[in-house]
This record gives C-alpha cells, structure tokens and sequence, in this order.
C-alpha cells in the first residue's frame, strides 16, 4: 500500500512537471519565439538553423513558432473542453444521483444514448455539420466526452448519498442542496478532479484529431494544425518530416503523458487507504431564526400514527409495515421493540420521509404537531425534520462525518433556525448539555470514544429542540454500562427539554426500563401495546413473552434462556391467520385461519393474540 501511494506520488510529480512545462511555454510564447507563425520569415522548406530552430515549412513559415504558438492552442481547446464536459457532467451527476427517480431515468437515458454511438464518427459528424472555430471545437468535444464523467461521478454520488452521516443530515433537517454542497461534492471533489484531467487529456486528442481532418479552426495554428498541413503538403515524401511532422508528435506525447500521469495519482491519492482528503466548504447559512419553545408547540399527541402501511414494490409486492397505528405523548418515552425484520427501521424511515425506492408508502398517514407528513412536499418535509422532529440514527460513527469536528457539525444542525455566530454558540451549549467538555468540541469523530460520539448525535438531534425524537438503536454496539449512561442522559434530556421520544430498539428488557409505552413489532404488524410497567410485568402475546424470555436475568436462579423455534417470516409469503402461529408454542387451530385484531387486555394494555382475548 505505501508502495503505490509512493509511485502515485512520483507519477503526478512527473505528470504534473510535464504539464506545468507545457503551460509556461503556452504563457510565454512571444518571448520563446521569435517569429510570427502566420508570417513567412524564410524560404520554403528551410532545413533547421540557428534563426529557425525546426526550419520552415511549405511557406517559409517557422516551425518552431507554430509549435510554442500551438501549444497555446491546443492546451486552451483542452482546458475549455475539459471543463464545460466536467460542469455539465458533474451537474447530471448530482441531479440523477441523489435526486433519483423519473429524473434520474431521463438523464441517464441521454448518457447511454451519447455513448451508445462511435465515439469518432460522432466528432466527425458534429464537426461537420457546425463549422470549424475555436469555440466551436471546444463545444463539439465537450459535447461527445460529458458523458462518460457524467456515469462515473453519478455512481460516486449513490454512494455518497447513502453514507449514514449524509442520511443523518438529511433526517436532520438539511435541504438537498446543502447536503450535495456540504457533504456530496466535498466527497467526490478528488474523482472530479482526475474526470478533469481525464477528460483534458481526450481533448487534446480529440482537437489534433479534429484538425489533422481538416476540421480544425484553419486561422489559429495548433499541433493537429501542424500536422494537417504536413500531411497535406506531402511532407513524409521529404526530409521535412523529421521537423514539421516529429516536434508536434512529440508534443502530443508530452501532453498525455502528462495528464495520464497526473489523472493516475490523483485517482490513487484520493483512495482514502492512501490519503485523508479534508476538503473545506463554505456553508451558506439560514436566516436568523429563533426556536419555538416546546409549550407553544406540542398538541395532546406529537406524533400521531394512524393506519400506516409501507409496501416493497415487487411482483408480488411486500408488505413491510401493515395498518400500523400509535401516538407518542408530550414529553413521554415510547419504546418500539421487535427482532431484526420485524419492520422498525422500515417504519422509521416512513415516518421521516427518508424512505428509499423500491419502498413506498401505500396507506395511513403520519401526523407531527398536527400536520399530516403525507399530505406535505418534500422540501415542507425537509423543513419539519430537525427542527420539530430530531433522528439518532444507529452508528454513531457513520452519522458523523469523518472530515469535520464535531462542534462544527452540530453547528451545521443548529444553522437550520439560527445565524452563523448563534448556531456556533448554540453547538457549544448542547455539547456542553449532553456532557462533552469544552475541550473536545474541536475534536475529530474518530478521536473520540463511540460513547462521546453517541453524545455528539444526540446533541445533533436536540440541537433545535424539537418536539421528537426518534431513536433508531441509539446504544447497538456500546458496553453495557455505556448504553446506561446514554439512556440515562435521554432521559434527562427529555425531563429537560420537554421531549416526546420514539426509542427503537430489540432489546425489550432494556426499553422496559426506560420507556413510559411500549410497542411490541412483529412481521410488520403491532402485536402488542400498553404501558411499560404492564405490559413487561404482565405480557399477553406470545411473542413478547419469548422476547423477553431470551435475555438472561441476573436475579433469580440460573436458567436456560429461551428462544423461539424457526426465524422472523419470509417476506415474500406470509402465513394465514396470526403472523406468529408457526413459531408459537401456544398456538391452537384456530390460530392458522384467524388474523387477531388488538383487543383490550388490561388497563392502556392491548395484544393481537387470540388466546389473550377475553
């Protein structure tokens, strides 16, 4: 690995020597030369001299000053090609990439059908039919190569787009445009660059190309320029070859060289293996907007669930979330529960409109403060997410960008409401709040233990106090007395802040411990509900039971744990009758044919179990 860092290290040195060559003797054509190129200064086919260093051509015109005056030519065509190509493809890129959808088929419909033609014949064509000028040229080839940096740099974009800490900042509230400025384009800035190169090293070809055809811009002189008229003028049949024929050639190699060598390392470099790429981006900031206090916003429900169903487009399509239906109360702890494929994190994702294709919302509706998430555009959605919905997503390390200190994303958070200088204070006032001393707010992600980074998130989330929030796994991974310490401080946080809180997690016992309700997933469906308390102390379904049958006790005797036959249900053919009757221990007849709807079972205690209805 050290190994090839070092050879790209060398090869973009010389790659880079090469082209910086190039540009000084591109910048400083008059003084190199010392004839006109478009004047004859000697008889026609004058061999080299000390006044014509490369000798003339058919005209008497010198050599020597046609190269240094092309290497203008030709470096400029490249550089104004490469860039209108990068521009236009990096703008696709984005568009398609994390936008996606309708818009994404459509642009990349037109990318396939550009590269689906021969790639010369295309030049040829275009050229043809639009005339030969500079700017012409520099259209044509930036025409026919946007392209291909288009398709390269949208699949870095996919990528980027579902980095957690992007999916984080989008559940906090970041509009698409901040989070392509701040977190996409700062990502894929080192494959841009080397698209750039790539795509100027093309154009150099594509011009000499252009030219030796006879397509070029005949009043401004250029290598492929030089070497059109040498074919022209036959001067292979001749010695003068070896100097209007071989110095442009030479050049040519000179300028791929350069631009192969650099592209290469900078590709290489950019391997975050090799190097850390920190790049720094200005971020534009809101309006100065000070936070609604929590009483001027909290209705008798914060969120509202009713009839919720979330299908996986497929053929049959796949039910993820069936009719699910709760209500988070002001300032209360809410703890949903199930096994991995149950649909928790499914369900997350629909109430905070982050949920990807081929996933889709297909009933029910999703009401925070009184406003129904369904019925709003998406950039009205983006607006409620982190400011009066806060998201913990799992993986703490993944929802923080590894490139910047933590102060200064928390402070990208508190930007949402605040001005530059009110949301850098405000950072430093909830980090202080969940417990991370002055001295590490300038501190990197992975300089800090995953329970401090698990700390940053949560300030993240409660930055703006909003009125949820959703807490996806918010202590997987952690040491059983850091996960105490992180719930106890959401706990304190929700004494403090007046916070409604969604805590999603599979770990029954410990969301028993810490939630006010409880909702018990299984299959897609709610299974059981009701106070916390109760529904632990006295659980009515089946499942729940065995749920926290499998976590062992600390108290009591020894004993086996216990663990229900079989797996989660396949997704793609659910049973007849309860979800659960094939892996229930209790289940009778009647449990294969029979859907269990949720019924009273105590006190603000409800299951969907037939042997539990009264």
């Amino acid at each position: 690995m050290v190994r090839r860092a070092s050879l790209a290290r060398r090869l973009g040195v010389a790659g880079a020597g090469l082209l910086v060559s190039l540009v000084v003797v591109a910048a400083f054509a008059p003084l190199i030369a010392r004839h006109d190129p478009d004047v004859p200064t000697g008889v026609p086919y004058d061999p080299p001299s000390v006044s014509h260093p490369l000798g003339t051509n058919d005209v008497g015109q010198d050599l020597f000053a046609q190269l240094v005056f092309g290497t203008r030519v030709s470096l400029t065509i490249a550089t104004l090609s490469a860039l209108v190509a990068i521009v236009v493809g990096l703008t696709v890129a984005l568009l398609a990439g994390y936008h996606r959808g309708r818009l994404e088929a459509a642009l990349m419909r037109l990318v396939d059908l550009i590269l689906a033609f021969p790639f010369m014949v295309l030049v040829i064509v275009l050229a043809a039919f639009f005339g030969r000028g500079l700017l012409t040229t520099v259209a044509i080839i930036a025409a026919v190569i946007w392209a291909r940096p288009a398709r390269v740099l949208r699949s870095q974009v996919l990528k980027v787009r579902e980095y957690q800490h992007v999916v984080a900042a989008r559940a906090m509230g970041a509009s698409p445009s901040r989070c392509i400025c701040r977190h996409v384009l700062t990502r894929i800035a080192p494959l841009t660059a080397a698209q750039f190169v790539r795509a100027a090293n093309i154009s150099v070809l594509l011009e000499a190309a252009l030219s030796f055809l006879g397509l070029g811009d005949p009043n401004r002189v250029s290598w492929g320029t030089m070497l059109y008229f040498a074919n022209a003028r036959n001067a292979f049949l001749t010695d003068a070859w070896l100097w209007w024929i071989l110095p442009p050639g030479l050049a040519l190699t000179v300028a791929i060289l350069g631009f192969a060598f650099l592209g290469y390392a900078i590709e290489e470099l950019a391997d975050p293996r090799l190097a850390r790429t920190a790049p720094r981006h200005r971020r534009r900031r809101s309006p100065n907007r000070p936070p609604t206090t929590s009483a001027e916003r909290r209705p008798a429900g914060v969120l509202e669930v009713h009839e919720l169903s979330v299908d996986y487009l497929a053929d049959p399509p796949v039910r993820a979330v069936d009719r699910v239906s709760f209500t988070v109360g002001p300032g209360r702890i809410t703890g949903l529960v199930g096994e991995s494929g149950s649909g928790k994190s499914t369900l997350v994702m629909a109430l905070l409109g982050l949920l990807r294709p081929p996933g889709r919302v297909v009933g029910g509706r999703a009401v925070v403060n009184g406003r129904d998430l369904g019925r709003l555009q998406r950039a009205a959605v983006a607006q409620v997410r982190g400011r009066e919905v806060g998201f913990i997503p799992q993986n703490a390390m993944n929802a923080l960008n590894p490139a910047y200190d933590v102060h200064r994303q928390v402070a990208e958070v508190a930007a949402l409401t605040r001005d530059r200088a009110a949301a850098s204070e405000r950072a430093s006032e909830v980090l202080e709040l969940v417990g991370i001393p002055a001295a590490r707010h300038r501190s990197f992600p992975h300089e800090l233990s995953g329970g401090m980074r698990q700390r940053v998130v949560i300030a993240m989330a409660v930055t703006n106090e909003p009125a949820l929030v959703v807490a996806d796994e918010p202590v997987t991974g952690l040491d059983v007395v850091t996960q105490a310490r992180v719930l106890r401080l959401l706990l304190e946080l929700r004494d403090r802040l007046g916070l409604a809180i969604l805590l999603v997690s599979h770990d029954l016992p410990l969301v028993a411990r810490t939630a006010d309700d409880l909702l018990v997933m299984y299959g897609g469906r709610i299974v059981e509900r009701g106070e916390a308390g109760a529904v632990s102390a006295a659980p009515a379904h089946p499942y729940t039971r065995l749920l926290l049958a499998s976590f062992p006790s600390l108290r009591g005797p020894r004993r086996l744990v216990g663990e229900a036959p079989g797996g989660p249900i396949g997704v793609g053919a659910p049973p007849d009758g309860c979800l659960f009757h094939p892996r229930c221990p209790e289940r009778v007849d009647e449990c294969r044919c029979t859907v269990p709807a949720l019924a009273e079972v105590g006190e603000r205690h409800e299951a969907a179990c037939l042997l539990s209805e009264p």
